[in-house]
């Protein structure tokens, strides 16, 4: 595999606008998604901005961003817009996208998003973490997806994904928006309508199952901390400090 990182970022947002340059310990956010994802070591990073504003935070911190059209209806749309234009020769064959708002995850998760890929029949790799909390399984705001992980195995496939999902369709996960695409199957997807059950929960990934595509879920330990809202932002900013704190000296 020859695996691309793009992080699509936009300044608009309902419940934080601006979010990509919230600041988080000194540097914006999108800056510390920027670093996990470098961290991963996995292939080339590169944050596909809505707004000049985000591409001058990248390049200021060292990293590559590229400007896309501002009125995209979704993050898969942004990264194959900067796909098509920093790839035209075809050279990366899988495609990870990374959420912008994310500045903690840790950089083995966004490995870990590659692992499904290595059987030929997975069209789209994606993460998922045990369910800590019971009260999770009732809440619509929790992404929920069913896969039986048997034996011990850490990758399988989704079986459905949903805001409630029925308590007899298999073994339910807390589902992570993070997703490794192969170029034919992003390529495919970007260019489906919308639909019946993505409009209805709010789900893009069921567009591509509704086509017939086949997602695969890789385990991972903990659900990386999102931010949403002005009150995750100072959590986020205090999870930063005490990372900061507990580093050796």
């Amino acid at each position: 595999m020859q695996p691309i990182v793009l992080i699509p970022a936009r300044m608009e947002s309902t419940r934080l606008p601006g979010k990509p340059l919230a600041d988080i310990a000194g540097e914006p956010m999108i800056v510390h998604v920027w670093r996990r994802a470098s961290e991963a070591a996995i292939g080339p990073v590169v944050v596909a901005a809505a707004e000049s504003e985000i591409v001058e935070a990248i390049e200021h911190a060292g990293g590559r961003a590229m400007l896309t059209r501002p009125d995209h209806p979704s993050g898969s749309d942004r990264i194959f817009e900067a796909l098509s234009l920093l790839d035209p020769c075809r050279r990366y064959d899988v495609i990870v996208n990374v959420q912008g708002d994310l500045p903690l995850i840790d950089p083995n998760a966004i490995r870990a998003a590659l692992e499904p890929l290595a059987n030929p029949a997975c069209d789209i790799a994606t993460l998922a973490a045990p369910i800590a909390d019971p009260a999770e399984l009732a809440d619509p705001n929790v992404v929920k997806v069913a896969a039986d992980f048997r034996d011990g195995m850490r990758i399988a496939a989704a079986r459905l994904f949903g805001r409630t999902v029925a308590s007899d369709a298999g073994s339910q996960y807390h589902h992570i928006g993070l997703y490794a695409y192969r170029r034919a199957a992003l390529e495919r997807f970007v260019k489906l309508p919308l639909s019946a059950r993505e409009k209805s929960a709010r789900l893009e990934q069921l567009r591509a199952v509704d086509d017939g595509m086949r997602i695969d879920v890789a385990l991972v330990d903990a659900v990386p901390f999102g931010v949403d809202t002005p009150a995750d932002l100072e959590r986020a900013r205090a999870l930063m400090r005490a990372r900061q704190a507990s580093r050796p000296r």
